[in-house]
């Protein structure tokens, strides 16, 4: 099991009132975790939420994430604020209540690198002008915590923000399958650097991988053996679109792959597993289908097989997963944690350093929150629901 760095120089050089989150990548999945930051501002601590895993989280509140700072390169979103970003553009998902009110917090030029591929760049216009300095804008608006939704083959534009994390002094969530939190090299540099990091590929709330783990797993603890296994996902938003470029898939292949095969009890041959992004339907919108076929052999070699459809709005499925990550990222800051998280990584993300079954992995989790939690009420004391279980 893996140890939690702790930092010498790691608390007590941020404030702790506010989760102050800085955003790569304006797309649909930050329009998801944005408008869900005012959607649940008022979520009572008391009561079971519909879509939170955590209302408060080691004394944090969902309304006492805001944020700091947002990059990309869309012309239609960069010097938009946030608030409105967030509806630009080609991102399509549901719109979750009334309007997001101005935030404060204007889009700016990010770095483009790899992250605009062949298909992508049919869709998206480059905002004019240079690359805004980073580092300096995270320092300057005191961001704890940096999330990258950069688009799926973001190989080097991933690690060129890494870097500039790095030296602005930011924790990092890692929301796409650019190996980073799992990865030796790139821990230990952020054990260096006295930061947390979270990682790598968000793990939506009940989500293709999840779903298929869980029945992959099943038949582990059931005594029958998985023989072949399938999962073909087709959606309509920008993510599958970029994805139609296969060479862009081979990390999200491995991390989608791993994620279900690891947990299965036994080695299956690469021939008899496929898991991975099948095709993009444009009237689907931000909607994702997911198929999955598991076949077994059960007791006296019989066989068992389970076929299921999996229909989701692709990422609000996402958004409460990151709401609980930046959350677990502050307990760190604030307790001078560096290096990858490994309860939080293993429970919240596809393919973090060590796999496990989800049970352990959300024992670890809560055990880690009872742990370095604030002693102080949550802020704003006790919030009225404007949500019912």
């Amino acid at each position: 099991m893996a140890t939690i760095e702790v930092s010498s120089n790691g608390a007590g050089r941020h404030q702790q009132e506010k989760v102050r989150v800085a955003i790569i990548g304006v797309g649909n999945c930050a329009s998801s975790f944005v408008q869900g930051i005012e959607y649940y501002r008022d979520a009572d601590p008391a009561e079971s939420v519909p879509g939170l895993m955590h209302v408060d989280l080691g004394g944090y509140h969902v309304s006492d994430i805001e944020f700091s700072a947002a990059f990309d390169i869309d012309a239609e979103k960069v010097g938009e604020d946030l608030s409105k970003a967030i509806f630009a553009g080609q991102n399509n998902t549901l719109k979750l209540g009334g309007d997001v009110p101005g935030l404060g917090v204007e889009v700016q030029r990010g770095m483009t690198h790899d992250g605009l591929g062949k298909y992508l760049s049919e869709k998206i216009k480059k905002a004019p002008g240079p690359t805004a300095d980073i580092v300096e804008i995270l320092k300057d608006t005191k961001t704890d915590v940096v999330v990258s939704y950069l688009p799926v083959g973001s190989e080097q534009a991933t690690k060129w923000y890494v870097e500039q994390v790095l030296e602005a002094g930011c924790a990092f969530v890692n929301c796409i399958p650019v190996f980073i939190a799992r990865e030796d090299y790139w821990n230990k540099r952020f054990k260096k650097a006295g930061l947390p990091i979270i990682g790598d590929d968000i793990k939506s709330q009940v989500g293709a991988t999840i779903v298929h783990r869980a029945l992959a797993r099943l038949f582990y603890d059931r005594g029958v053996r998985l023989a072949r296994t399938s999962q073909l996902n087709v959606g309509g938003n920008m993510d599958f679109y970029n994805m139609l470029e296969r060479e862009r898939l081979e990390s999200k292949k491995i991390s989608k792959t791993n994620a279900v095969t690891s947990i299965v009890g036994h080695e299956l041959p690469a021939d008899d597993v496929h898991v991975g992004p099948s095709d993009y339907v444009p009237w689907l919108t931000d909607r994702k289908w997911a198929h999955i076929r598991l076949e077994g052999e059960a007791f006296g070699g019989v066989p068992l097989n389970v076929e299921l459809k999996l229909e989701v709005w692709d990422s609000p499925n996402s958004a409460g997963i990151v709401i609980d990550a930046v959350r677990c990222c502050k307990l760190a800051l604030n307790n001078g944690l560096a290096g990858q998280l490994d309860g939080p990584s293993s429970y919240l993300m596809k393919s973090p350093m060590h796999q496990r079954p989800d049970s352990e992995a959300h024992e670890m989790t809560e055990a880690f929150i009872k742990k370095y939690a604030r002693t102080r009420q949550p802020a704003g004391g006790k919030r009225k629901s404007k949500t019912k279980a």
